[in-house]
């Protein structure tokens, strides 16, 4: 399925393209600042963030605005792909009613314009560094690893989402509960000495903590994670894709009579 994904590029690129450029042009439709709300909204966002828990938690965290904004980032790009996703398959309901194109082109395709997004956002990140005075070197490099996971993991879920989203209508409400679930137990912008022991186990089923653990230790240690860190992130990444492909898969010819 992996393969058929990433395939669409030469069969079906110019709808592709164009289902992301419609998506993109639709998110900033009537929009004074258009994209450069892709660069201001997670900048804005760490500024508040900042401002709240650092001065009134205070955590004794070096370099706390690149801490806070790498996680910000990554994880807005998890929540808006997959709560865009979701819905793909109902929005398009014309459309597959009219002309065969395989499903799964639609979630990959908002998968791919939030993804434009999220390239702006790391833009506004690097700025936040290079502002920190932090260093940028090679081993910045290994940071495509973890963002081609994340996309992976990402893409997975996304199939995952759309299909329930066909039979069950509640599930875009329950995933929203979710997503504000998740957001705290994800250590975002607080660090992880303050959890418990136990806190710290759970966290090992968390993918978007070792994604972001992933990204902020090459960040703000100027390394390379251990040979676990990669292990976790493509394991992740697999079951994702390989649980939301079979599930898609196995229903996408009965959408049509649930749309």
């Amino acid at each position: 399925m992996l393969k058929k994904i990433f395939d669409v590029y030469g069969k079906y690129g110019f709808l592709l393209s164009q289902l992301v450029e419609r998506d993109f042009k639709t998110k900033y439709r009537r929009s004074v600042l258009g994209m450069l709300w892709s660069l201001l909204n997670p900048l804005l966002i760490m500024v508040v963030q900042y401002m709240v828990f650092s001065t009134l938690f205070r955590f004794d965290i070096p370099n706390y605005s690149v801490y806070l904004l790498s996680g910000i980032v990554m994880f807005n790009y998890m929540s808006e792909a997959t709560s865009q996703a979701m819905t793909c398959i109902i929005q398009n309901a014309s459309l597959i009613n009219k002309v065969y194109i395989p499903k799964y082109i639609y979630p990959f395709s908002r998968v791919l314009s939030t993804g434009v997004n999220f390239v702006l956002s790391l833009a506004a990140l690097y700025i936040v560094i290079i502002v920190a005075g932090m260093k940028i070197t090679y081993v910045h490099f290994a940071l495509l690893y973890a963002i081609l996971c994340m996309f992976v993991f990402i893409m997975g879920l996304s199939l995952l989402l759309a299909s329930l989203m066909v039979f069950f209508r509640d599930t875009q409400f329950l995933y929203s509960i979710a997503l504000t679930i998740w957001t705290y137990l994800t250590p975002i912008f607080y660090p992880e000495s303050i959890l418990p022991p136990y806190m710290i186990s759970v966290m090992e089923f968390n993918p978007m903590y070792h994604f972001i653990r992933f990204v902020r230790f090459i960040i703000l240690n100027g390394g390379i994670p251990d040979p676990k860190a990669w292990v976790y992130c493509a394991l992740f990444a697999i079951i994702s894709l390989t649980i939301g492909a079979y599930v898609f898969k196995r229903n996408q010819n009965k959408f049509i009579l649930n749309l």
